[in-house]
C-alpha cells in the first residue's frame, strides 16, 4: 500500500493547519456537525477528518491521504465526470421522496437500520424513494452493519420489490457476509470490512461481498485506494465520508483515476452539510460530479472555523504511524 514517511514536511503542513465544523442537515449515523481540518501544500489543499472515535493509528489513513492531496496530488483522470447517487438519510418518507426528486440522480442509496427506528420505517423510506425515482432508478440500502443474518435474509425478502441494486454492509462480521450471500440473490458491497480492517482484501477472500465500497481518506488516499481495488478484483463503489468540498475531491480523483465505473458513486454528499469551505462546492449537477479540487475560500472557511490544536495534536499523533498504518 502506498506509504508516507512522517518527518519535517509533515509537522511544516500541520503548523497551518486549519479547523472547521459544519452542521449537518440532518443527523447522519449519529453525527449533527461535521468536523475536520485543512492542510495547504504544493500540491493544493488536502482534508483531515477522522471520526471521534478514531485511535491515532486509524487516522494516520486519514492523514496520510490529506497529505497526498497537498503534496503530490493525484493520478491522471480517466474521465471528467462521476455519476453519482442521492444518500437519503433515515428520514421520513416525505422528506426522503423530496431529497429524490430535487437530486437529479438516477440511483439512491437508502439509510436503513438507524437505531430508535423499525423495519416499518425503513420499508416506508425505500418505497417513498422508488415512488420519487420511478420504475427505471435505481436503489441500494445501507444497514452500516447493524442487522444479523436472520434480520437481513428477512428484511432483503421484503424490500425485494422495490428492486434493490444491491445492499451495503448488511452484517459487521465478514463471516456473516459470506452466510448471508449464499442465501440471498441481492449482490453484497462491503464497506466496513473494507475501510476498518486490518487486512481489506480479506473481503475477496473470505467470498463475502460481490462489490466493494472504496473511501479515499480511510485507505490512506487515492492511490492507496486504486491499489486496493486492483487486488481485490471486484467491481468498485467510490464512496466519501461526508467531507467538505476539499475531502470530497479526493474521491472524486479516485473514481475518476478507475479503468472502469460500473456502479454510480456516493460522491454527491455536499447536500448533507449546510456549507462548506469553498466559494464553489464540489456539487453534482445531474446526476454527474466533476473532477476537479476545491480551492479553499478564506471568508467561507472562516464562518466554520474552529480552534486548530486539537486537530493539530491529533494529525501530530497520526503522523507517528504514517507508513505503518496501511
Amino acid at each position: 500500500m502506498n506509504e508516507f514517511v512522517a518527518g519535517p514536511a509533515v509537522t511544516g503542513l500541520l503548523t497551518s493547519l486549519r479547523a472547521f465544523a459544519i452542521p449537518m442537515r440532518t443527523p447522519f449515523r449519529g453525527i449533527t456537525v461535521r468536523e475536520g481540518a485543512l492542510i495547504q501544500g504544493p500540491a493544493g489543499w488536502g482534508e483531515f477528518s477522522p471520526f471521534a472515535e478514531y485511535g491515532p493509528k486509524e487516522c494516520a489513513r486519514w492523514l496520510a491521504c490529506a497529505v497526498e492531496a497537498a503534496t503530490v496530488g493525484w493520478p491522471d483522470p480517466v474521465r471528467d465526470s462521476i455519476p453519482v447517487n442521492v444518500t437519503v438519510p433515515a428520514v421520513g418518507p416525505s422528506q426522503a421522496h423530496s431529497l429524490v426528486t430535487g437530486s437529479g440522480c438516477r440511483t439512491a442509496k437508502v439509510k436503513v437500520a438507524q437505531r430508535g427506528q423499525d423495519d416499518a420505517d425503513d420499508i416506508a423510506r425505500v418505497e417513498a424513494v422508488r415512488d420519487a425515482l420511478g420504475p427505471a432508478g435505481r436503489i441500494r440500502v445501507d444497514a452500516n452493519g447493524a442487522w444479523d443474518v436472520d434480520h437481513a435474509q428477512r428484511m432483503l425478502s421484503r424490500l425485494a420489490p422495490f428492486g434493490i441494486e444491491y445492499v451495503e454492509q448488511p452484517c459487521a462480521t465478514l463471516a456473516e457476509l459470506a452466510t448471508l450471500r449464499r442465501l440471498v440473490d441481492v449482490p453484497l458491497a462491503a464497506d466496513e470490512s473494507i475501510r476498518r480492517a486490518e487486512d481489506p482484501l480479506r473481503v475477496r477472500a473470505a467470498g463475502a461481498a460481490d462489490i466493494v465500497v472504496l473511501k479515499a481518506a480511510p485507505l490512506g488516499g487515492v492511490r492507496a485506494a486504486l491499489e486496493i481495488a486492483e487486488a481485490c478484483g471486484l467491481p468498485v463503489v467510490v464512496s466519501s465520508a461526508v467531507e467538505s468540498s476539499v475531502g470530497l475531491a479526493a474521491g472524486a480523483a479516485l473514481a475518476a483515476a478507475l479503468p472502469g465505473l460500473p456502479y454510480d458513486c456516493g460522491l454527491a454528499t455536499m447536500s448533507l452539510l449546510t456549507g462548506d469551505v469553498t466559494a464553489d462546492p464540489l456539487a453534482a449537477v445531474g446526476g454527474e460530479l466533476p473532477v476537479r479540487r476545491a480551492e479553499v475560500d478564506p471568508e467561507r472557511l472562516a464562518a466554520f472555523e474552529t480552534d486548530p490544536q486539537p486537530w493539530r495534536d491529533r494529525a501530530a499523533a497520526a503522523a507517528r504511524y504514517l507508513g505503518t498504518a496501511g
